[in-house]
Parts: C-alpha cells; sequence; structure tokens
C-alpha cells in the first residue's frame, strides 16, 4: 500500500498530481555505477534504516551508494506542456536519471527538489533512478540529530528517499511560485507571483484582481479578520493562468517583539503581549523514523500538544512535509523552526560545558566550532536563506532558530543580518542556549538541572528556548539505553515535580521579563524518554487535562 500520497502542498495546490509514492527497486553498493542487477524491494518515501522496511535494515555508510529505481508509465492525458518531478526530501546527497538521461545533482537532506522532464519521456516504461550518497555527521553538510554513533541526544542515521515524491503537469504559461506577506498595520496583503506569465488572476477576500506577476502588489483586506491559536481563520486564496490554477491561503497576523505597560519586553502577536507556552517537538516516529506513516500521524500529534495546554511548537531541528505547517495554521499552533546544523565533528567544551559554565564563546572563532572552510559556511547560509524561501508562508511560524547549543554555529552576528533582510515578519533566535553573540531582539536561555536564572537585561526579549525533559518511562514502550534527564518511576511524583518546576523556572519569572518558553518535549525518542506520548504514539502518558491544569498556570 502506498504511504503519504495526499497532495503534499495545501498552499501551493493543483489538480495535476501524481504520486510516486510505493515500492521502487533498490541496491545498496560501494561502486558509483548504475547497477544492472537490484537487491529488491523498498517502501518510499521510507529509508532503509526504518522499521517500515524492516526487510533491509541497513544503516547507509558514508562509503556506500544507495540506488533506487521505479519503472512508471503515464496517462497521455497527463502531460501538459512541461511535466515536474518533485523530490520533497532525499538525504543526503542525490543524482537522479530519467531514461539514460541525466536530470541533475541535490545537496543537503532536508530541502525539496525539482526537474523538468518532458523532453526525456517515453511512451511507455520510463526508468527513473536516484543515486544517493550519505555522509551523515562524517561532512559538513546538514544532518539534523542523525548520527553515525547513536545514542542519549543523538539519533539513528537515515539516508536515501524519506518525504513523498510525485509529479505534476502544467503549460507552458503557469505560476511558479506564490509569495505571501501580511501587514495587519496597514490592512493589506503584498502578493507577489512569480511566471513567465505578464499577468495573472487573484481571488481573495470577495475580490477577484488582475494584477502584474514578478512584483509586489498590496491589496487591501478590509477588516481583517486576525489570525490567532482562539481564531484560527484562514482567508482562502487562487491564483489563475490560464488553465494553471492554484488554490491556497493565507492568515492576517503579526509576530514581534513590543513593550507590556510595565515596560518588559514580550513576544507578540497582532500588536498584543502572548505568552507563547511551547513544547519541542523532535518530528520523529518510531516505524519512519524522520518519516510519517500517515498525516494523521501530524494531526494528532498537534491536537494533542494543544489539549496539554501549549500554544506554541518548536520544530526541532528538522524541517517538515508542508502538510505539517498547514495543520498547524488549521489549528492555531504557532511554530518556532530551527534551522538545520550541520559543520564539524562536536566538542563536550563547546556544545555542552556552557550549559554549566554559562562561558559563551565568540562565534567568529571558527577552529572552535569546526567551521572553518569559508565555502562551506557559504553553502549553509544558502540553505538558510533556502529554509526561509520554502516556508515564508506558513502563517504559523513566528520565530526562526538560527543555531542551537553552538552545534556548527558560525557568525551569527552576520547571519541573522542576513535572514533579517529576506524575512522581516518573524522572530529571531540567533543562538538558542548558548553562544549569544549578544545581538537580535531575544536572549535565548536553556535551562536544565539547575533553576532558572534571569539575566539583567533591558534591551532583548527573555525566551527559554529549552526547559524540563523530566523522564516518565512506559514499559514496553521504550528503547533500551539511559537518558540524561531526570527519571521518574511513580506518575504522582512525576505531576508533583512537573508542577514544582513550573512554578520554579516558568512563573515566578514571568513578572521579571520572561516572555516565552519550551518544555522537553512532546515525544520519547528511541531511548530519551522525556516525551507527554510514547515513541510508538501508543501511550499518552499522563492524563492530558492534569497537565493542562498546571500549563494554565502560565499566563502573562
Amino acid at each position: 500500500m502506498p504511504y503519504l500520497t495526499e497532495y503534499p502542498f495545501p498552499q501551493f495546490q493543483r489538480d495535476s498530481y501524481l504520486s510516486l509514492n510505493g515500492e521502487w527497486d533498490y541496491k545498496i553498493s560501494k561502486i558509483d555505477a548504475i547497477p544492472k542487477d537490484f537487491d529488491g524491494k523498498i517502501i518510499v518515501p521510507f529509508s532503509p534504516e526504518t522499521e517500515m522496511n524492516k526487510d533491509i535494515n541497513h544503516i547507509l555508510q558514508p562509503d556506500e551508494y544507495l540506488f533506487y529505481k521505479l519503472v512508471f508509465n503515464l496517462e497521455k492525458s497527463f502531460i501538459k506542456d512541461e511535466v515536474y518531478l518533485h523530490f520533497l526530501g532525499v538525504d543526503q546527497i542525490a543524482d537522479v536519471y530519467l531514461n539514460d538521461h541525466y536530470l541533475g545533482h541535490h545537496e543537503g537532506g532536508y530541502l525539496p527538489f525539482k526537474f523538468e522532464i518532458k523532453k526525456y519521456l517515453k511512451n511507455k516504461d520510463n526508468i527513473l533512478v536516484v543515486k544517493v550518497k550519505d555522509y551523515t555527521d562524517t561532512s559538513y553538510l546538514s544532518r539534523g540529530k542523525q548520527t553515525m554513533e547513536r545514542g542519549g541526544i543523538w539519533y539513528t542515521p537515515q539516508s536515501g528517499i524519506y518525504f513523498p515524491v510525485f509529479m505534476e503537469s502544467v503549460p507552458t504559461l503557469h505560476v511558479d511560485k506564490i509569495k505571501l506577506t501580511p501587514d495587519i498595520d496597514k490592512n493589506e496583503l503584498i502578493v507577489n507571483v512569480t511566471s513567465k506569465a505578464d499577468k495573472c488572476l487573484v481571488e481573495l477576500d470577495n475580490k477577484s484582481l488582475e494584477i502584474e506577476t514578478n512584483k509586489d502588489i498590496h491589496i487591501q483586506i478590509d477588516n481583517p479578520h486576525l489570525w490567532s491559536p482562539d481564531d484560527p481563520y484562514l482567508y482562502p486564496l487562487k491564483v489563475k493562468i490560464g488553465e494553471d490554477v492554484i488554490s491556497s491561503y493565507f492568515a492576517m497576523r503579526k509576530f514581534s517583539i513590543i513593550k507590556d505597560n510595565k515596560g518588559k519586553l514580550r513576544t507578540a502577536l497582532n500588536n498584543k503581549p502572548i505568552f507563547m507556552n511551547g513544547i519541542l517537538d523532535q518530528g520523529y516516529y518510531k516505524k519512519g523514523l524522520l518519516t510519517p506513516t500517515s498525516y494523521d500521524d501530524y494531526i494528532n500529534d498537534i491536537e494533542l500538544v494543544k489539549s496539554l495546554g501549549y500554544n506554541t511548537i518548536r520544530k526541532h531541528i528538522k524541517i517538515e512535509i508542508p502538510r505539517w505547517y498547514y495543520e498547524c495554521d488549521k489549528r492555531g499552533m504557532i511554530v518556532w523552526q530551527d534551522f538545520i546544523n550541520g559543520g564539524g565533528s562536536y566538542e563536550f567544551n563547546t556544545i555542552t560545558l556552557p550549559l554549566f559554565t554559562h562561558i559563551h564563546s565568540k562565534d567568529t572563532k571558527y577552529q572552535k566550532f569546526h567551521r572553518e572552510n569559508e565555502k562551506e559556511r557559504e553553502t549553509i547560509i544558502e540553505e538558510f536563506k533556502s529554509i526561509i524561501d520554502y516556508l515564508y508562508n506558513s502563517p504559523c511560524i513566528g520565530l526562526w532558530t538560527i543555531f542551537n547549543e553552538g552545534w556548527g554555529q558560525f557568525d551569527a552576528k552576520k547571519v541573522l543580518k542576513i535572514m533579517q533582510e529576506i524575512d522581516n515578519t518573524r522572530i529571531y533566535d540567533h543562538a538558542s542556549g548558548w553562544h549569544d553573540q549578544k545581538v537580535g531582539e531575544t536572549k535565548s536561555l536553556h535551562v536544565y538541572f539547575q533553576p532558572a536564572i534571569m539575566p539583567l537585561n533591558k534591551k532583548r526579549c527573555i525566551i527559554i528556548s529549552e526547559y524540563g525533559g523530566l523522564v516518565f518511562p512506559i514499559e514496553g514502550h521504550m528503547m533500551e539505553g539511559d537518558s540524561v534527564y531526570k527519571k521518574f518511576e511513580d506518575k504522582e511524583k512525576y505531576l508533583k515535580a512537573f508542577k514544582k518546576l513550573i512554578k520554579r523556572d516558568i512563573v515566578r519569572n514571568i513578572k521579571k521579563g520572561l516572555s516565552a518558553a519550551i518544555y522537553t518535549q512532546l515525544s520519547d525518542v528511541e531511548e530519551e524518554t522525556n516525551g507527554f506520548v510514547t515513541f510508538d504514539r501508543e501511550v499518552v502518558k499522563f492524563d492530558v487535562d492534569k497537565i493542562k491544569e498546571v500549563n494554565d498556570l502560565i499566563h502573562l
């Protein structure tokens, strides 16, 4: 049975769509030439390291290649002037071939890419081949929390196609891209449609307007219905160029930092202070690791977070399928979106010791952070830009996290400025946890194993971007291994400790200026058992009303 076959882009949806998820042929080899014979079947979009492909059960090594092959046919009615082949996630380096023609190369495991393929199509039995190389944490490329030697807060590495693959066909004149920027202070939406066509038709807010393409067009939104966690209103939007019709949506909302009536800097939504009470979400699933087996997995997680009394999710070191952001948009869940870490090897003195010493280093000391290569740094900056471009239209995203705990950090002051020039509509956390470079609007703390101490800072908004991590394991739903966090065997003792933690580190610090906090974490991941739900999502560990009752203590 194919998995994740529904259209993955609710914010850029057209009628032309063909999912290529399902069984493909695969081969693992140390030779980079395309093989004539393959080893067997692999289920796309799940990595060979996952339970979903348990018959393979192989961790791709840095000196190996993973090959995929799919034979497919297309109905003539599907094919228009241009045909695009989309990959939403291939970890880590991909070379793609169609009918012995080389389509191209892509590096980076966390962003989508596509190829126009019409001229290479045959009438029957098209052969698609993907060659994958994955260095995991043995190169500078972004790898998130994957490591060749998993354990603790680092997880099983995975490789290859792990997000959907699909095709769509369009006329020559079509919509390439839409950029949507709400401005609630001026009651307008700024629309920029990228296309080879000169004009397009936009339908929104009971208006039908013909506008120019490839430039910012300011459209008045009368009496805007503002988006919020309590009222997540989404405006439908359509863009038409000839026969190409894109169904989309937008929200009128604004994220910023403002002063409250006592002069404290606060995170704000729609020009009003809001305490962003959030939870860390690694986005890992037992059967598919980085890949959910169903979009219901997304919905169930978000709705659980909501029922626990949180209004924010920090998506930690992972980019999701666009469908996830849509479910957050629709349900009124604020998202803090992390960029993906990479770089050289991580040393204890740089990435862990600052938790206890509170000593911050200048991140222009490239050797300390294993970021010596200038070209590699430039490549990562381009990847960060692409992340913003990819997710820019998602109303739910209120904050970008650039670097976390010094993992591959460099030039945060410079990088922050570059990102703000690309997107000035969100809040930024330039250095989550430590190695703060004393720039930006936020001062970000990580608090584990000791009480939170609020810094004296009148120039930046104080956020706790990670805290907690209390462990309550469920027998039969956990992996072997020790957790670094405090463990409880008794449920009532856990709940008592959780309430004490919230009162001590969060509630008492709000009046001192604390404006947001992210609890670790939503779900267990491998041997980390500090989640509210087990890794397999089969057991919610506590009565959600009891957790919500504690979270209700948190308010401005």
